[in-house]
């Protein structure tokens, strides 16, 4: 469910997000700036080891009886670092075609998400604690490369 739910929430932005951020007068560049940090941020997370849920959200998460929408893929999975990166995108590439681009390029992210998420259990045993803190860093350092990347669009953008 929680793959439904993250292509549900990257579609909606995809198609409403330009007139989100036309109706918050807020410029490409600014998006670009700020989607570029949270994503620098959740990755620097990752390499740093950090907490990514608070003590009241693990506790609500647990005690609710489907946790697909909220926490899974909302913040999570597709949370401001994702709904911006899809802002972005469809800002920059303007038309139907392109906004259809992305919102299938979402629906294979959140297959692939449904299919981690159902059947990852074995890797992340075969990996244990070790091989997933490794494999956490590097994607969080590929991650955090994203995010300078988007930064430095976002500052280049700006006139």
């Amino acid at each position: 469910m929680t793959g439904v739910y993250v292509l549900g929430i990257l579609a909606v932005f995809a198609l409403l997000g330009t007139l989100v951020l036309e109706g918050l007068g807020i410029g490409l560049p600014a998006l670009q700036i700020a989607g570029g940090l949270v994503v620098a941020h959740s990755g620097f997370g990752m390499i740093a080891s950090r907490q990514t849920l608070t003590d009241d959200e693990k506790t609500h998460g647990v005690a609710k009886p489907d946790v697909s929408f909220s926490p899974m893929a909302l913040p999570l999975i597709a949370g401001p670092g994702a709904i911006g990166v899809v802002i972005a995108l469809t800002a920059r590439h303007p038309g139907i075609l392109n906004r259809v681009s992305v919102i299938i390029a979402a629906a294979v992210l959140a297959g692939l998400v449904a299919v981690l998420l159902r059947f990852g259990t074995p890797l992340v045993d075969k990996l244990g604690p070790t091989g997933l803190g490794a494999l956490s860093r590097i994607i969080g350092f590929l991650t955090l490369a994203i995010g300078v990347e988007l930064v430095t669009h976002g500052v280049l953008a700006v006139k």
